[in-house]
């Protein structure tokens, strides 16, 4: 039996496991059972955790590798690294003002608890120093869409739409999602976001997820997204990124800065699965 506890951040949902509970599994295969929907779980992704420091006296630190529903390994989930966050404040008994120290593959992300109430709590992550760069692609039928490549650890294209629905060349932007996530320009596939302003201190987002789909919040994609209105002088820090599953905040100073993004994150099951 595998025990996990199941968390969400703003409806995007990961199930951690401690990699002692996972040892000597195939972790690509037992993620895909695990995140089935309807045979499983269920989760957008799992994040396989080991202790560093588990002492609430010295601080909490722990090493995190997520796997998304398909089994492949991703470089890190802002929403998944502060779900984490949420459980080991849950393990420490964090306070406000607490610090907690997740290791993942795009580096360390120190995430500060702003609040906690019970098996919720908001944290303030610090998500490192975003890269980006305009990109024009072009589609299988030939349509180009603009757009700007983003790093936050793990790869983005942003899309600007002005459209309610979302649409990009005359499609829906699921479709239009589908087909950059593996084009040809990006040779490890990519996440996209579709960006809507609102204000120069708000947009909306949808969210296509490498690995996943279309998914009701990224807290990467959150980041990426406005990295891109903020580089692109058309949105100013803070600026609030309302996704499906709810709202996050982004901060950001600009070029060679730190990016932090704060939301909410809740643990909502333990279990055991075969």
């Amino acid at each position: 039996m595998i025990s996990f506890t199941k968390a969400h951040a703003c409806g995007n949902d990961f199930l951690i496991v401690t990699e002692e509970a996972a040892a000597g599994r195939d972790l690509a295969e037992l993620t895909r059972r695990l995140c089935a929907r309807n045979t499983g779980v269920g989760a957008d992704g799992v994040e396989y955790f080991a202790w560093k420091i588990a002492d609430p006296s010295k601080g909490g630190a722990g090493r995190i590798r997520l796997y998304n529903a398909d089994g492949s390994i991703a470089e890190i989930s802002g929403n998944g690294t502060r779900c984490v966050a949420a459980w080991m404040a849950d393990h420490l008994d964090s306070k406000a003002g607490d610090d907690l120290a997740i290791e993942t593959d795009a580096g360390v992300r120190v995430c500060h608890v702003n609040a906690r109430n019970g098996s919720s709590v908001e944290v303030t992550t610090g998500m490192g120093v975003p890269q980006f760069k305009p990109h024009t692609l072009k589609l299988i039928d030939g349509a180009e869409v603009v757009g700007v490549e983003v790093s936050t650890g793990n790869p983005h294209f942003v899309i600007l739409v002005e459209s309610e629905d979302f649409r990009v060349a005359n499609r829906t932007w699921t479709s239009i999602g589908s087909e950059i996530c593996t084009h040809k320009d990006f040779p490890n596939q990519t996440n996209v976001e579709f960006v809507r302003i609102v204000s120069e201190s708000e947009i909306q987002i949808r969210i296509f997820e490498r690995g996943v789909g279309p998914t009701t919040s990224s807290g990467t994609g959150s980041s990426a997204s406005a990295t891109a209105v903020m580089a692109l002088r058309r949105c100013v820090s803070p600026v609030n990124v309302v996704a499906p599953g709810g709202a996050q905040t982004v901060t950001w100073n600009g070029p060679g800065t730190e990016l932090h993004l704060t939301g909410p994150a809740s643990l909502i099951a333990r279990g055991e699965a075969w």
